[in-house]
C-alpha cells in the first residue's frame, strides 16, 4: 500500500515542481525585462528614431535641391560654358584636345564585343583619340577573342591600343593605373572610362569634353546610366527604382549645390591634370572611383554631373551577382569613410561648409546610416516590439516617415510606381546584406578588400531564349541564404505572435517581410541561367 500510494504522489510532486520552474522562469523573465530588456530596447529604438529624422532631412532636403532646380535652374549650356568643337581650316582637328578612352574588363565573353565597338565609334577626330582596352582576363580563350576584336578594330584605322598584366593587383583600380604609364596615355589631355558593359552613343565625347575644356575648374564631367535590360526580371526593375533615384536626386543634387559627387567609375570623363594632382588610382577600397573623387574633391577640383547624357549599361539579373555588387558598394564607402575622415577634417583647401557636407551627407547618412537603419528599425525594432509591447515605436516612424522617403525614391521611376511595395520588401531585404558589409567596411574585417566582378550577361534575349534551368540542380550551398531565411522565420513567428496578442497590429506588414526575408533566403528572385 505504501509504494502505491507512493506511485501516485510522485508525478503530482514533478508536475508540481515543473510549475514551480516555469513559474521562477516567469518571474526572473519578468524581472529581467523590465530591469534590462525594455530599458535596451527603448534606447535602441531612440537611436534608430535620431537616425531616421537624419535619414529623412537629407532624403528632403536633396528633392527639394532638385525640385527647385527643375523649376527655377537654368540650363548647364546656360550655367556654364559651352563651346562645340568646329574644324579649322588651318589647324584642322588639332584644336580637338587628345582624349584617352580606357575599358578595363576581366572574363567578358558576353559583352566586350559591344564595349569596345561603342568605344571606337565615339564621335571624335580619329587622330586625337586612343582606345585603351585593359584586360585583366585570366581565361586565355576570352584575352584572344578580345585581342582578336582590337586586332580588328585597329585594321579599320581606329587608334586601339591592347593591354595586358601579369597579375590583378589592385584589381580594376590597379589595371586603370597602369595604363596611364604608356606614353601615349601620358600625352592625352582627358581621360574617359568605361565598364565592360558600357555603350556610350557616339556624340558622347561632344557633349561631355567642351565642359572639361572650356570650364577650367572642373576635373569630372559625369553622365548618367541607362539600363539596357531593367525588364528582365522583378529585381531588376526593383535596380532600376533604386539607380534611378541616386542619379536623379543625389548626383544631381550634389552637382548642384557642392559641384561634388561620387564618381560612378564609369561613364565619365577625368580631366588628366585633376586625376594627377589628387594622386592617381589608389587600391586601398573596393570603391577606387569614389575614392578618387574625394581626393579630387579636397584638391578644390569641381565635378559636373549632366543628367540628360545616358549611357546603356547592364544591371545584374543574378541574386548572386547582385549580393557581390551592393558588398562592394556598401563595403568599400564604409571602409574609405574610415581611412579618410580625419584627413578630410584636416583639409585646409575647401571650405568647412563643404567638408561637412562630405562629412556628415555624402558618407555619414547616405552610405553608413541610410543601410543600418532600415535593416535594425524596420527588420529588428518592429519585431522586437511586438515581444515587448512596453517599448512603443511613434506612427510617424512607422508610417508617415517611410511613406514619404518611399515616394520620394519611387517618383524618379514613375512605370514602376506600382511595384512599390516590392521595392520595399526587397530593399528591407538588401539591407541585411547591407549592413553586413558597411560594418565589415568600418572594423576592416576579413572580406574588407573582396572584389568579385559583376557577372555581365550580354543581350538580355539570351536570357530569355537560353532553356531555364530548375532550382533543384543548383547547389543548395549557392542557393540557401542562411541569414535571411533564418530572419524571415523569426519575423514571420513575431507576425503570428502579434495577430494573436499584439496590440500595435504591425502583422501585415511583418507577414509581408517574412515571405520576402523567405523568398530571397531560398533563392527565388532575378533570373536563372545554366551555369558554364
Amino acid at each position: 500500500m505504501e509504494k502505491l500510494s507512493t506511485m501516485k504522489i510522485l508525478p503530482e510532486l514533478l508536475v508540481g515542481a515543473q510549475d514551480d520552474i516555469a513559474r521562477q522562469i516567469i518571474v526572473i523573465w519578468n524581472q529581467a525585462k523590465v530591469s534590462l530588456v525594455v530599458p535596451f530596447l527603448r534606447i535602441f529604438v531612440y537611436i534608430n528614431l535620431v537616425m531616421l529624422i537624419m535619414l529623412f532631412t537629407e532624403k528632403v532636403y536633396m528633392a527639394m535641391v532638385v525640385a527647385f532646380n527643375m523649376l527655377f535652374g537654368k540650363k548647364l549650356e546656360q550655367r556654364y560654358k559651352f563651346e562645340p568643337f568646329e574644324d579649322d581650316v588651318e589647324l584642322g582637328s588639332s584644336i580637338y584636345p587628345l582624349v584617352l578612352v580606357q575599358v578595363p574588363m576581366f572574363n567578358e565573353r558576353e559583352v566586350y564585343q559591344l564595349s569596345i565597338g561603342a568605344a571606337c565609334r565615339l564621335s571624335w577626330p580619329s587622330d586625337r583619340i586612343v582606345v585603351q582596352v585593359l584586360d585583366d582576363s585570366t581565361d586565355p580563350l576570352i584575352k584572344s577573342m578580345v585581342e582578336m576584336e582590337c586586332n580588328s578594330w585597329a585594321s579599320k584605322g581606329t587608334n586601339i591600343h591592347y593591354q595586358v598584366r601579369d597579375n590583378r593587383k589592385g584589381y580594376k583600380a590597379g589595371a586603370l593605373k597602369e595604363g596611364l604609364k604608356h606614353d601615349y596615355a601620358k600625352q592625352c589631355e582627358y581621360v574617359v572610362i568605361f565598364d565592360a558593359d558600357f555603350q556610350p552613343e557616339p556624340d558622347f565625347l561632344t557633349q561631355t569634353i567642351p565642359f572639361l575644356h572650356h570650364n577650367p575648374e572642373f576635373g569630372l564631367v559625369q553622365a548618367r546610366w541607362k539600363f539596357v535590360n531593367s525588364n528582365d526580371c522583378l529585381m531588376t526593375r526593383i535596380q532600376e527604382m533604386s539607380l534611378d533615384y541616386h542619379f536623379k536626386v543625389e548626383q544631381e543634387s550634389g552637382s548642384i549645390t557642392h559641384a561634388f559627387f561620387g564618381f560612378n567609375g564609369t561613364a565619365g570623363v577625368w580631366r588628366m591634370a585633376a586625376l594627377n594632382e589628387a594622386g592617381g588610382w589608389k587600391d586601398r577600397t573596393t570603391v577606387e572611383d569614389m575614392d578618387l573623387a574625394v581626393r579630387a574633391s579636397l584638391k578644390g577640383w569641381k565635378f559636373l554631373y549632366i543628367g540628360s547624357l545616358m549611357v546603356k549599361n547592364e544591371l545584374p539579373s543574378v541574386l548572386k551577382a547582385y549580393r557581390y555588387q551592393q558588398h562592394r558598394w556598401s563595403c568599400g564607402p564604409a571602409n574609405l569613410f574610415r581611412k579618410m575622415v580625419f584627413e578630410i577634417m584636416k583639409n585646409k583647401r575647401v571650405t568647412w561648409w563643404k567638408k561637412l557636407y562630405v562629412l556628415y551627407s555624402f558618407f555619414f547618412v547616405r552610405k553608413i546610416v541610410a543601410h543600418i537603419v532600415t535593416f535594425t528599425l524596420y527588420c529588428i525594432a518592429i519585431p522586437a516590439t511586438v515581444l515587448i509591447p512596453e517599448v512603443m515605436i511613434p506612427s510617424w516612424a512607422t508610417i508617415y516617415i517611410p511613406t514619404i522617403i518611399t515616394l520620394l525614391n519611387a517618383v524618379g521611376t514613375p512605370r514602376s510606381f506600382y511595384l512599390v511595395v516590392f521595392w520595399v520588401l526587397f530593399e528591407n531585404v538588401m539591407s541585411l546584406h547591407r549592413t553586413k558589409a558597411t560594418f565589415i567596411g568600418l572594423f576592416e574585417t576579413r572580406r574588407v578588400n573582396e572584389w568579385v566582378v559583376t557577372e555581365k550577361l550580354g543581350d538580355a534575349s539570351k536570357v530569355k531564349e537560353a532553356p531555364q534551368q530548375s532550382q533543384s540542380r543548383f547547389k543548395i550551398g549557392e542557393r540557401i541564404l542562411l541569414l535571411e531565411l533564418c530572419l524571415g522565420f523569426v519575423i514571420f513567428g513575431c507576425a503570428c505572435y502579434d495577430l494573436a496578442y499584439g496590440k500595435y497590429h504591425y502583422y501585415i506588414y511583418l507577414y509581408l517581410q517574412a515571405i520576402a526575408f523567405i523568398t530571397m533566403g531560398c533563392g527565388y528572385i532575378g533570373t536563372q541561367v545554366p551555369s558554364s
